[in-house]
């Protein structure tokens, strides 16, 4: 059964080929996800591994744990599930364009 794993404190210049590279070693994997940034496209830090077997998660989780990569330690841990949220209502209100100064009015 495939297993997930977290892999957060990633160096904005990881790949997910880099990643591919390094968990292969501890097993197959499946799927590497590199989280990035809906506006500006850049990675955002964190990623999900997703390795065939436990095992090959639990010893890639045991080896590269707090193992530096590029200059940054990782944290690699088992993937929790992704909470509920509440859908999300539209836009908050963005105080009507006025300007926000007080007593800054000019006569």
């Amino acid at each position: 059964m495939n297993t997930k794993l977290f892999v957060g404190n990633l160096s904005f210049n990881v790949t997910e080929n880099d990643l591919q590279d390094l968990f292969a070693q501890y097993g197959t994997v499946v799927e590497v996800n590199l989280m990035l940034d809906r506006m500006s496209g850049r990675p955002r830090g964190f990623a999900f591994v997703t390795m065939e077997t436990k095992e090959a998660a639990d010893a890639a989780t045991k080896a590269l744990n707090g193992k530096d990569l590029q200059g940054r330690n990782l944290t690699v841990n088992e993937a929790r599930p992704r909470e509920e949220r509440p859908p999300r209502s539209g836009g908050g209100g963005g105080g009507g364009g006025y300007g926000g100064g007080r007593g800054q009015r000019r006569y």
